[in-house]
């Protein structure tokens, strides 16, 4: 049975982004083209924003200023390429976090926790699946599309802490992408070093289970415990009990398409038994059968959008079996 063993859930409403993420792409843009205050006065921000480490702008002007940079630099790989010159410190303690657990395993765990200090609206989570290991990374606002370069400069860099951190020589199982395969994708298979899946229902890496519990180093508690300190007390945020409905909803996000949701499974990884989910669930006025309907629905209204993929895709995203159980699951939605 695959196991969650950690889950980001988005505790904000509106989403945003740590303004110091913009630098690196800033600092691209002006070496290559001259053109980033251009760039940064067209979606409504100013450099100086950029010079508090803490400050946070809206989510949706970063996605569109990374897709916007791609095409002004005239690299479609940008976002990847970032990606593998990131350094822990460009994340601050969360990085510093992560650079000192003693597996894979808990520096990916302790990412998914602390994710939405960086950035809010984020479904991250870690699960076991046939002897790997899974980390899944989605902007949770559909309306955020596209996000090709956020998305390949999150999992590259997400990589790169692997190799920087554990073993230069770190190679995953499989990289998957929410978007679809670019024209030429031997740009990314230099960068990951692994095999590609396009069109999946999330962002992912699936990472070797030996590799992912192997011994790098002992621990230190004490300094673990002062970071874990810090990042609450700078970002202000403090672990909030969610309800019910958010936590599912946040475990659905990380694994359909990827592996059956079932009420007993979900109810295994949030550690409480499918009756008591289920009845928590009613008492919030859903059911796990609407929280899937709804989050396909806001997929499939959103990869609809692409004439390229075909509804047997489609299907397989969704979880469903086949393009027929699609159709009649689509019906049932709108009887009309």
């Amino acid at each position: 049975m695959s196991t969650a063993q950690r889950i980001g859930i988005y505790p904000h409403e509106f989403a945003s982004i740590r303004a110091s993420v913009l630098v690196p792409l800033i600092d691209q843009i002006d070496r290559r083209s001259g053109k980033a205050d251009g760039l940064l006065a067209l979606h409504g921000l100013l450099r100086s924003q950029l010079d508090d480490p803490y400050a946070m702008v809206p989510m949706n002007r970063y996605i569109a200023i990374f897709e916007d940079a791609a095409r002004i630099v005239e690299e479609p790989t940008l976002g990847a390429r970032l990606g593998t010159l990131f350094k822990p410190s460009d994340i601050g303690p969360i990085g510093v976090l992560f650079s000192i657990s003693g597996t894979i395993r808990s520096g990916f765990e302790r990412l998914a926790k602390y994710v939405n200090t960086v950035q809010s609206c984020t479904n991250s989570g870690v699960f076991e699946e046939d002897g790997n290991l899974v980390w899944s990374y989605r902007l949770d606002d559909p309306r955020l599309w596209p996000r090709r370069q956020d998305s390949e400069f999150t999992v590259a860099a997400s990589c790169q802490l692997v190799r920087s951190c554990f073993a230069r020589a770190w190679r995953p199982v499989e990289v998957h992408f929410e978007h679809v395969a670019p024209r030429d994708s031997s740009s990314l298979q230099r960068i990951f070093r692994a095999p590609l899946r396009f069109g999946e229902s999330a962002n992912r890496i699936v990472m070797s289970g030996t590799d992912a519990t192997r011994i790098y180093r002992q621990e230190q508690p004490d300094l673990a415990a002062v970071l874990e300190r810090h990042i609450a007390e700078v970002s202000g945020w403090t672990p909030t009990p969610e309800t019910a409905a958010e936590k599912v909803r946040a475990l659905v996000a990380i694994y359909l398409g990827h592996k059956p949701i079932t009420l007993p499974d979900l109810a295994f990884d949030l550690k409480i038994s499918a009756r008591t989910l289920q009845r928590r669930l009613s008492e919030e006025g859903t059911s796990l059968r609407n929280i899937v309907r709804d989050y396909r629905r806001s997929i499939l209204a959103l990869r609809m959008q692409d004439r390229s993929v075909k509804m047997k895709r489609l299907a397989q995203i969704l979880g469903y079996a086949d393009e027929t159980a699609l159709w009649r699951a689509r019906k049932h939605w709108d009887p009309s």
